[in-house]
């Protein structure tokens, strides 16, 4: 693990520098096209535009890595992404904005793309687990962190704008000067959405309801939280709060599916986040801060770790050789739900006020329990002692796709789930 772990430092701090710079924009953006008066639907149009750059960036990134490499592919979209939010803050014109978040999620669907596939190939089946949690943990705490930034200036001003893209900017230092060399160009995945529904109808439907309420939170609830309580900085607290406590409750729940039906976990997480956001939709606007602080955390913990047991799951059903191609079939089910998200969540909020977010998120988690729950009545078609463990899952999730090729070679499968 230690010598795994020197040859990825530097890979690693440039990640993180990248996506404090991220997590910076992801509150930034909707809380200033709030603040210049853009409709709510509207904003949920420019979130969309990120999540679809995102979905074409995990389509399209494969063939760029293959073209070029790993570092030249890391430079280029490090560039580019750096460049939209310089540009963000000088006009704010609604399609200008959808345009450049449109190419700051491809930058980053390509960028995760290289980060992880990088990791993945300095890493051996001993020790991915444990190098790929300190990369979601550095993932976690820097996004926070990129958020609390929020608190710094106005953001009615240019500053938090050029903060954002110097941070992007930075973090092709150290990756431009790591001594390790980059993995081999790698050949291009071709996704079967189709076949995944056939390893796991659950995980896969999760996956994509994962999406679809994430995307809006990512995209919407920092309205929400202004709306609620008048306040811009209030935002970035919400916003916090929720990815403190998807962090603090990944783990207990990965555990507690690796000893239980994956299944039972999934559908009383879905219930839990359901029932969270009922709260929010109904009692948000009147409830004291720091209430709304702790269901926005109790939120987060249900519906965050719902696409990483989702992956457990479904890698419990998928062949060895269909690893990556499961990893990035989810990804892009992901990416699918966090673009049709935001604009149906936006949509909810300018039909019933702000607590609409909350409305449209528990309508979709409600559902996935009742799906999921429906599907866990039947008996356990893989021992819990069988079962893949939930650390190994994790190295799967946004993991770039790479060089397995389509096998259209039929065999038996276990009961779907």
């Amino acid at each position: 693990m230690k010598s795994t772990l020197t040859k990825v430092t530097a890979l690693l701090f440039g990640v993180a520098i990248l996506l404090t710079g991220q997590g910076l924009q992801g509150t930034l953006v909707p809380t200033r096209a709030a603040l210049e008066d853009f409709s709510t639907v509207t904003i949920g149009v420019i979130g969309a535009s990120y999540f679809l750059g995102f979905t074409i960036g995990c389509l399209r990134g494969g063939e760029l890595l293959q073209a070029v490499g790993h570092v030249r592919v890391f430079a280029a979209m490090t560039a580019a992404a750096s460049a939209t939010p310089l540009v963000l803050g000088l006009w704010t014109d609604p399609w200008l904005w959808g345009a450049l978040r449109f190419l700051t999620g491809f930058c980053f669907a390509v960028l995760y793309m290289v980060i992880e596939s990088w990791l993945n190939g300095c890493t051996s089946n001993e020790t991915r687990g444990g190098v790929f949690s300190i990369y979601i943990f550095i993932k976690l705490t820097v996004m926070v962190l990129g958020q609390l930034m929020m608190l710094m200036y106005d953001p009615r001003e240019l500053e938090l704008f050029v903060i954002a893209s110097v941070l992007v900017s930075s973090a092709l230092i150290p990756v431009v000067l790591l001594r390790s060399e980059a993995p081999e160009k790698p050949q291009v995945v071709h996704l079967d959405l189709r076949r995944l529904f056939k390893i796991s109808p659950s995980g896969a439907t999760s996956c994509f309801a994962a999406g679809l309420t994430n995307g809006s939170f990512w995209t919407i609830s920092a309205i929400f939280a202004s709306q609620v309580t008048g306040d811009t900085d209030s935002a970035a607290w919400y916003m916090t709060s929720g990815v403190i406590g998807g962090a603090i409750c990944q783990w207990p729940l990965g555990i507690l599916s690796d000893r239980l039906d994956r299944r039972r976990v999934l559908a009383i997480t879905a219930l839990s986040a359901g029932v969270v956001g009922i709260v929010l939709a109904l009692g948000g606007a009147r409830m004291p801060e720091f209430s709304l602080m702790l269901l926005g955390a109790l939120w987060g913990g249900m519906a965050f770790p719902l696409y990483s047991v989702a992956v457990a799951l479904t890698n419990d059903h998928a062949r060895h050789d269909e690893y990556v191609q499961v990893s990035g079939g989810l990804l892009l089910l992901y990416g699918i739900g966090a673009v049709a998200g935001p604009l149906l969540a936006a949509l909810m909020m300018g039909v019933l006020g702000s607590g609409g977010l909350y409305v449209f998120s528990s309508a979709v988690h409600l559902s996935l329990f009742a799906y999921i729950g429906m599907r866990a009545l039947k008996p356990l078609p893989i021992p819990t002692e069988q079962q893949s463990d939930f650390g190994d899952a994790l190295t799967s999730t946004q993991t770039a796709l790479l060089s397995i090729k389509h096998d259209d070679k039929t065999e038996d499968l276990p009961s779907p789930t």
